[in-house]
């Protein structure tokens, strides 16, 4: 059992007014193992009411500090690392010329081992504790992906990208070696083995990961509903709606759903735990349907803002009932930062493609990245909040980490003013600190810039 006594930033669970932050001056957070070892917040409040309780406990002080939960990215390509900040006409040319010449690498299981530490210690220096991350094609990279997390303690989702046509060969799955299933049955058999292996194993789960409708076919689509029907325990990951060259592309070639979305309703892809990025260039019925099957929207401003594919509408996803959550999109999207992803959400919010925008508060914005998206992926209580019960992974953050953001925080009158200085001033820097929940007595941790 250990204490640390700093500022929490916590969120009110259920909030019927919406997201609801709060922020403890003088905080304590107390965390020990559960049953299971794995360790977890045990208290967290007031110091002057706690610390009598826990006065025998370890406790770190950490003035001037604040303590916040890790946050959340509910869509990444870990295989997208090197190409972020590439240029590119749009999404459909961004893939072909950056994307799947990198991806084709990742049938090496030395290179992919390296990119997996890689991407994963730069999340957890930006703050980000779970995550739901795209493999590629190859088996390769999502065993390197789940070994590299799991030696984390790492909170994260991933699975085999399903990907039979419309790519070069050397992105595509791969037939059985002895030729008895080609690439689609094969890709099939795969996942179901990876996720046998992996999902429910530590802190790992595993998504069923068709790339986007064009890259798969009938068959392949329809083979991963049947997949997402036997396990429904599993989540399910891929995009719809991006780009407009995209999806006349998915009209032409699946013309019998009524739109791009329902080509996944159709295949048996949407329900709970269903996550699809980006949503953009929807109707009233495409957001009905969202909402109806229990599925959600990961939403990525830096990647809808760099490859001009449009602007994320939160006054339709409000009305319609959606539950979303924030995602860097990496490599697409151009920052592993939180505060980026944040600021570039307030961003896409005020524009609104032309409609009457709005200006969430700095509460709504944190929370998409923590609470709130922690909820989207069915894990409400688990992740994203420091109440007791909740996986003990948290950030600690220094509001003087750089000269002008000390010098704006310092300002502030209340707590949304400084959620606001963090996001608009914040980067790397910011996070002094990551922990993350793991089932020892030690918390594995890493130091930030």
């Amino acid at each position: 059992m250990k204490a640390y006594r700093a500022s929490l930033l916590s969120f009110a669970p259920d909030s019927e007014s919406g997201p609801c932050a709060a922020l403890e001056e003088d905080g304590l957070l107390v965390v020990g193992p559960d049953a299971a070892g794995r360790q977890r917040v045990l208290a967290s409040g007031p110091y002057q009411l706690l610390k009598a309780r826990f006065q025998g406990v370890p406790t770190e002080h950490l003035p001037g500090r604040i303590i916040a939960p890790g946050f959340i990215d509910m869509h990444n390509h870990f295989a997208q690392t090197n190409v972020i900040g590439s240029p590119a006409d749009g999404l459909l040319p961004w893939l072909e010329h950056y994307t799947f010449p990198e991806e084709q690498r990742f049938s090496s299981a030395q290179y992919s081992a390296e990119a997996a530490r890689f991407f994963l210690d730069e999340l957890l220096r930006n703050g980000v504790t779970t995550a739901l991350t795209f493999g590629t094609c190859s088996t390769e990279s999502v065993e390197a992906l789940f070994c590299a997390a799991q030696q984390r303690c790492m909170r994260l989702i991933s699975g085999l990208c399903l990907m039979d046509r419309h790519a070069p060969a050397g992105v595509l799955n791969r037939a059985a070696p002895d030729g008895s299933r080609n690439a689609c049955e094969q890709s099939l058999l795969d996942s179901e083995a990876l996720l046998q292996r992996w999902h429910g194993k530590d802190r790992l789960g595993y998504a069923i990961t068709p790339r986007f409708a064009p890259s798969c076919s009938d068959q392949q689509l329809r083979g991963a509903g049947e997949l997402a029907q036997r396990y429904p325990e599993v989540w399910i990951q891929s995009h719809v709606a991006e780009n407009r060259d995209e999806i006349a592309w998915a009209r032409q070639l699946f013309p019998s759903s009524r739109s791009y979305l329902a080509t996944y309703a159709d295949a048996g892809l949407l329900r709970r735990r269903a996550v699809y990025a980006h949503c953009l260039h929807f109707d009233d019925q495409d957001r009905a349907l969202l909402r109806s099957s229990g599925a959600v929207a990961a939403v990525c401003p830096t990647s809808n803002l760099f490859l001009g594919s449009g602007f994320f509408d939160y006054g339709a996803a409000d009305r319609a009932g959606l539950q979303y959550g924030l995602a860097s999109d990496v490599g697409g999207g151009t920052s592993f930062s939180p505060f980026h992803t944040m600021l570039a959400a307030y961003y896409v919010a005020r524009e609104s493609q032309g409609k009457a925008g709005r200006s969430l508060s700095p509460q709504q914005l944190w929370w998409q990245h923590t609470a709130g998206a922690a909820r989207a992926l069915g894990l409400d209580g688990v992740v994203g909040n420091l109440q007791p019960g909740c996986e003990a992974d948290f950030v600690v953050l220094n509001p003087q980490a750089t000269p002008l953001l000390a010098r704006r925080s310092a300002q502030a009158g209340n707590l949304d003013e400084l959620l606001f200085s963090m996001i608009v001033l914040g980067d790397d820097r910011l996070i002094e600190r990551t922990v993350i929940s793991q089932a020892q007595e030690a918390l594995f941790t890493i130091d930030g810039p």
